[in-house]
This record gives C-alpha cells, structure tokens and sequence, in this order.
C-alpha cells in the first residue's frame, strides 16, 4: 500500500483532501486483508510455531508520534547529548525534509528538543482532538487541538512544544537498535484517541463492546467510559477509563471489555504468555483490596506512581484479569494459569527469565515514570528501561529464538506529518477528521457496525530487535497495532479474535524479518547513553 504524506495533501483544499481520503478506503482495506504474511494454522495444540520464534516479547510504550522520535533519523545534530553516526547505507525514512522543517503547513515549523529537556508536557491526545489536528489530512492543525504548552515543574514548556522532536542525541538506544535490526516507518496506532484503546487493540482489535460500571460493581450510563451506548449500555472505549477487575482503580465509574482477547485465545492452545507490569505488586491491603502504591524518582526527581490501571487491558477482561494482583503460586508457574491469571509485576519477569523460564508470548508494561509519556516519563527514563530489558534478553538462553517488538499505546497528539490509510469510518458527533461529524467516508458503514472506531490513527514507531530481524532495514509495509496482534495469531496458530476485530485488516510484520538467517551477534548498549557497550555497530 503506498504510503500518503501530510506535504502532499497540503497542495489540496480541503474537499480534494476528502476524496484522497475515500479513496485511500476504497484501496486500502482490499489490500490490508490479502496482505502477505505467513499462514496461520489454527489446528495447533502443541505450542508449536509457524516460525523459528520461540518467544515474543512486546515491550508497549507510551505516547509517542513517528516524528517526535525518528522524524530527522539517520542525521542527528551532535550539538549535545550522546553523539550519532550513522553506518554508510542506511536507508532513509518517510520523515522531516527540507519542507516540514522550513515551509511546514502548521502555524509552526518543528523544533529539536535538545538532550538537555527530556521532560516536556504532556500533549493533547483525545480521539476527536486527534481528527481535528489531522483536519481532512492536511495534516496542519496540530498548534491549534493537541498543543499543550503549560505544565507544572520540572516538565519543560516551549512554545508550539507538539511539533517538536528528539534526535539520536536523545533517543540514541533506539536509532541504535535501528541500525542494528528492523524499523517500520509506515506503522499506525489501530484508531485515534489516548492509552486504554491502544491498548486494548493490542490485545484484541476491538474497542467495542464494553459498559460502564460504579466503583462498586453496578452497571451505570457514563459517556466518558464508553461512547455511543446502544440501548443496552454497550459502546466503545476512546478515552482511559480504568478497569472494572482491578483493585487498584479509581473511585470514578469503570469499564468492563466483553469479548475475546489474545490471553483466551493463547489459553486454549495452551501456550504460556503473560502481561508484567511496573508496580502491579501491591504495597499493602486495604478492606480487603490491594493497594498499588510504589513509586519512583524520574530524571527530573518527581516522584511518580509506578502502576497506571487504565494502561493494563488484560484487567477489563473478567476472563484475563487478576483484581486482587495475586503473584504467581511459583517461579514454575509464571505465564502459566493460576491465581496469577497471566497478571504479573515485572519483578515476576526478572524471575521467570532468571529461572529460564520466559513465556512464549511476553507482554512488558514499564513502570510510569520509564514507559515514555511525556508529563511524567521522558525518553532517558525510557532508555534505562528498553535497553535494560534487551540487554537481559539478549543474555538469555532463549534469544537464538526470541523476538522483541518495540511499540507505542498512542501518539500524544504529537506531530507526525503522515496521513494514515483511513480502513474504518465513523461518523458521530464525536468525529471530526473530514468535517464535524465525519471520519472518513460517509457512504462505507464502520467494521461491524460499531461506532468511533475510525483508523488508522497516528504514525507511531514500532522496531523489531531479534536475531532473525532484517539488519539496518525500514520497512514500508502498512502496519498497525493489531499487526503485532496477528503475528501472534499466525505464529501460534490461534485464530481470529472475530467480531470485527482490526486483525483482518492488520498488514504483516514479517517484512521486518528474514528467517532464512539467523544473526547471534549482541549488540548490547549502553542504558545511559544509549550508545554500543563494545563500541562497534
């Protein structure tokens, strides 16, 4: 599928814009679904594999746009912080040329943000903000619905902040990673909106299908948890609501997910897997509920609470939940089922890869102040934690067969100059990408016929660091969050999710491959600098 940038569709008035946009739907969604891949067999009960990936580890970060991070990559400043030199033919990516940076379309031009500022504010990130700062893909009015400018100390303010970008003096672990193993530059967060349904398309490509309840367990009407409720109170999720099984949550009204995700699916083939995430072991009990109340310093010294409920899908899920936050009944039974139920902290991680005993399929949710998400994370905090975690895989015995799939919950509102193919629509008051009202073409009915639902949404990162990954490679492929879904499906044998999931829309990850070729060199790094330990790249 070929890729439609935001300087292109800045030539179009916004009518022209529109049309480019249908057409993208009409195209598009025929070629998502016959995309190459490798094929799933669902007949499979063994834990076997369609390739030679033994174990998949997913580490999903937050809030980050394509350009924010690799907009200028390979070229990076080197006026400050860890110094970037790329390899002699590395391939270009779809980011900031001479245009975006000088004569960009937006009321701003994008600035680098030196090394010196990794904490910044947070942007604005709301499904119908979101639309409207892509305004028909132009692509051009970012300054006027994500900017968010004021923010309490020590996070950082500058003017028009959400055009602005890091470089590989910055995130120079992860241009280093790139250099090394595979990139994407065409891949999109599944719709638009914040954490929760980026991370609930991780797990199921479906954010419909859930109800509000109180605190207390009893179905209520909220329009924040879930947004246009048939008559019997079940809608989408577009903004964070937390979840319903989970002792940690809030005291505001909560969301309960109905349908399958990818933990039941790996259930019944019986292959392990498991989600571990920072601060998921409670400090305490209160009432008889478990109380989430570690923390930790960030770069800037603010203190910050390690879990985040609305970041954990597996719990809005009664079937994958774990409300109590149990730990695992033994070292042995980790990614397992028991009272556990595959919810882990990611002290259960560093155990099971201790024991050599890493499930096949690994989500890692990094405690806030490390996951990336700008007002209370940063990409310092960030690298500690990437680098850390693949450094450690790396050391293992299981990384001769091991994938690591680096991926983002959503953009922050971010500026990303590529307008994504538009696969499904909507149109609700809460709309507004074409017009108000209008996300994509008004005459092709939504997936299902569920609503508030449109995608893709915003060009995130996404790498693939494994001995089996492409060297110094970018994929073009169109990806999206359910692609990392559906190699799971394929790769095991599971199946669909069904129910109008985005996994039969979702292009392949296996471009950023090659399983013909098997690469055992480590390429440790340094987590401070982000730089190659051994000095060689």
């Amino acid at each position: 599928m070929s890729k439609t940038s935001g300087i292109r569709l800045t030539r179009l008035r916004p009518r022209q814009a529109v049309a480019v946009v249908a057409a993208v739907i009409a195209a598009g969604v025929g070629l998502a679904a016959t995309a190459p891949g490798f094929a799933a067999e669902t007949g499979r009960t063994d834990g076997s594999t369609t390739t030679p990936i033994k174990h998949l580890v997913v580490i999903f970060q937050e809030n980050v746009s394509f350009d924010h991070y690799f907009g200028t990559y390979p070229n990076a400043a080197n006026t400050d912080g860890t110094r970037f030199t790329a390899k002699a033919g590395t391939p270009n990516v779809n980011g900031l040329n001479g245009p975006l940076l000088t004569a960009n379309p937006n009321t701003a031009n994008p600035q680098r943000i030196p090394a010196t500022t990794p904490l910044t504010c947070d942007q604005g990130h709301g499904y119908t903000q979101e639309q409207k700062a892509f305004d028909g893909g132009l692509m051009d009015a970012f300054v006027q619905n994500t900017n968010q400018e004021s923010c309490g100390a020590p996070d950082k303010s500058m003017p028009n902040l959400v055009m602005n970008y890091y470089d590989g003096n910055t995130v120079t672990g992860l241009w280093n990673y790139a250099q090394n193993y595979a990139m994407s530059d065409n891949s999109f967060s599944t719709v638009f909106g914040p954490s929760t349904p980026g991370a609930i398309n991780l797990v199921s490509g479906q954010t419909h299908g859930g109800y509000a309840v109180t605190a207390a367990g009893a179905k209520t009407t909220d329009s924040y948890v879930v947004a246009s409720p048939d008559a019997n109170g079940v809608g989408t999720v577009i903004n964070d609501p937390d979840p319903a099984f989970d002792d940690c949550a809030n005291n505001r009204n909560h969301l309960v997910q109905q349908g399958t995700n990818i933990g039941d699916l790996l259930n019944a083939k019986n292959v392990s897997w498991g989600w571990f995430q920072g601060g998921f072991r409670p400090t305490s009990t209160a009432n008889g509920k478990a109380v989430c109340g570690s923390q930790h310093a960030n770069v800037g010294g603010a203190m910050q609470t390690d879990y985040n409920p609305h970041h954990q899908p597996f719990q809005y899920y009664q079937s994958t939940s774990n409300p109590h936050h149990l730990p695992p009944t033994s070292a042995a039974a980790i990614g397992h089922t028991d009272q556990a139920n595959h919810q882990y902290d990611l002290a259960d991680f560093d155990t099971a890869l201790a024991q050599n005993n890493l499930p096949a399929v690994t989500f890692l949710k990094a405690a806030n102040y490390q996951d990336g998400h700008a007002g209370y994370s940063d990409p310092t905090d960030e690298q500690h934690f990437v680098v850390n975690t693949i450094n450690s895989l790396q050391k293992s015995k299981d990384w001769k067969s091991t994938a690591v799939v680096i991926a983002y919950d959503d953009s922050d509102g971010w500026y990303d100059h590529a307008m994504p193919p538009i696969l499904n629509a909507s149109n609700t008051s809460l709309d507004a990408l074409n017009g108000p009202g209008k996300c994509g073409s008004a005459n092709r009915a939504p997936l299902g016929g569920y609503a508030n639902r449109c995608g893709y949404g915003p060009r995130q990162p996404l790498l693939v660091v494994s001995p089996y990954a492409k060297t110094n490679f970018v994929d073009h492929t169109t990806t999206d969050q359910t692609s990392i879904l559906r190699f799971v499906e394929d790769n095991w044998g599971t199946g669909r999710i069904g129910d109008s999931s985005f996994d039969t829309l979702a292009g392949p990850l296996t471009n950023l491959f090659d399983f013909g070729r098997r690469n055992d060199q480590q390429v440790l790094l340094d987590p401070n600098t982000g730089a190659p330990l051994h000095g060689d790249r």
